[in-house]
């Protein structure tokens, strides 16, 4: 089995973030004393999941253009990972919190705004999973992404910027670039956003071929 290049880079990049994320000297800085260190899961998590849900769309697209299922199997797996990358981001999300703000969830704009926007996706697959006709699935359920991603950015992008957060970057507190974070942070954060989307990738792309080889199993049958 041929292994790309890509994916031997993910995995070197998230091993390097996992270990040396735990190494690397941090910055004193107040509230979040070495739970900073949280930013190089919970954030990179975040990124890949919204990356993944915008091939989920783009797939969407395609398949709704061209009318190929294969299009439909490439949506559907990478909003699956998407929503895994998602509850991870969550979970680690809700460990940052009882360590900085004493509560795993509080009632803050962007942490409802991500809840209600994992609520959408498992809509989403929960419809996928009600209707039996391929074809009638399909261009339902592309419709429903389509119409879910650019909802789900408003979600957890604009709306917490426009009222009160404690969410850094959001109503009005500074984000992490605001604060006195050295380069060693940033060498760590950004190899593990790249790492964390390439593994998102990998992922999904291990399932789409898997559900490929199912389809073609029953179209012989």
């Amino acid at each position: 089995m041929v292994i790309k290049w890509w994916k031997i880079l993910g995995a070197v990049l998230v091993v390097y973030a996992l270990v040396w994320g735990l190494l690397t000297p941090i910055p004193k800085l107040a509230i979040l004393e070495e739970s900073i260190r949280n930013l190089f899961y919970h954030v990179p998590m975040w990124f890949g999941m919204v990356l993944l849900l915008l091939g989920s769309m783009v797939n969407a697209i395609k398949f709704l253009r061209k009318g190929y299922l294969n299009d439909d199997i490439k949506s559907a797996q990478l909003a699956h990972v998407g929503v895994l990358f998602g509850m991870m981001g969550i979970v680690t999300g809700m460990i940052w919190a009882k360590n900085t703000w004493g509560a795993y969830w509080t009632n803050d704009p962007k942490l409802n705004s991500a809840a209600i926007g994992m609520l959408m996706y498992f809509a989403y697959i929960v419809l996928r999973s009600s209707i039996e006709d391929d074809e009638k699935r399909a261009r339902v359920s592309a419709v429903y992404n389509i119409f879910s991603f650019p909802i789900f950015v408003v979600l957890i992008f604009i709306l917490p910027r426009l009222t009160a957060s404690l969410h850094p970057g959001n109503g009005g507190n500074p984000g992490f670039n605001s604060y006195d974070l050295d380069s060693k942070l940033r060498l760590v954060f950004y190899p593990a956003v790249i790492g964390w989307t390439l593994i998102g990738y990998w992922i999904a792309d291990l399932a789409i071929r898997k559900e490929l080889i199912k389809q073609k199993q029953l179209d012989h049958e």
